[in-house]
């Protein structure tokens, strides 16, 4: 691709490599303690003006298959929980959740919890479609037990693990058939947060608004953005 000096593009700050993310790993619990920081993104999403999700807290697990009520998690609790538009985190811009620490040792099981729409609240969790108008996001049963993702974190003994739930909007939000209503079935990725930024530029004649510019290590896309 010819480099311009117009469109500048910036990968974000999201694109970054561990503040001492995942340092030293090790799976002894009687070790001492780290610290797990998150905080939360968004890739580019389509056909929407907004995607909102209130956030309850962030639950982890060392066992990847704990069940909700099993001893052991640990969580984030955002009190009160925390409204965000999905489409304003996008470019590299992170919502902080929060910060727990932990034993130290591998976890392997993360869970997102959202707030349900209620009589109060009922577009706790919702979307405007392009020239619509805003409507509710129905949540997957079970929702009160949280999103569920695996994951491959190690908190390593006085150093902070630092990570970034990446939750795509645009995979997120699927329309139910005839029915008018907008199901939200989250897809959210966990990825290390970065110190290092990106920079580079893209040719005007591509710079339409629907060019994907994206970074890839090995071939494989670690971040894109629009």
């Amino acid at each position: 691709m010819k480099l311009l000096q117009n469109l500048k593009f910036a990968a974000g700050a999201v694109l970054l490599t561990g503040l001492a993310a995942c340092g030293g790993g090790g799976g002894d619990n009687t070790a001492g303690s780290g610290t797990l920081r998150l905080a939360l993104t968004d890739a580019p999403s389509c056909g929407y003006d907004t995607v909102n999700v209130t956030v309850s807290k962030i639950r982890v697990h060392q066992s990847s298959s704990a069940d909700d009520a099993d001893a052991g998690w640990s969580e984030i609790v955002l009190n009160p929980a925390r409204r965000v538009d999905l489409l304003s985190l996008t470019n590299g811009v992170l919502m902080e959740l929060g910060q727990i620490p932990l034993p130290a040792g591998k976890y392997t099981q993360m869970r997102l919890v959202l707030a349900d729409n209620s009589t109060t609240q009922p577009l706790a969790n919702s979307v405007m479609p392009t020239g619509e108008s805003e409507v509710a996001l129905k949540t997957p049963s079970g929702q009160q037990s949280g999103v569920k993702t695996n994951i491959n974190i190690d908190i390593a003994e006085n150093k902070m693990a630092d990570f970034v739930l990446d939750f795509d909007a645009c995979k997120s939000v699927v329309r139910a058939g005839g029915s008018g209503q907008y199901l939200l079935k989250p897809v959210v990725t966990v990825i290390p947060r970065y110190v290092s930024g990106v920079q580079g530029y893209v040719d005007p004649a591509l710079g339409a608004g629907a060019t994907r510019v994206s970074l890839q290590l090995n071939g494989t896309i670690v971040k894109a953005t629009v």
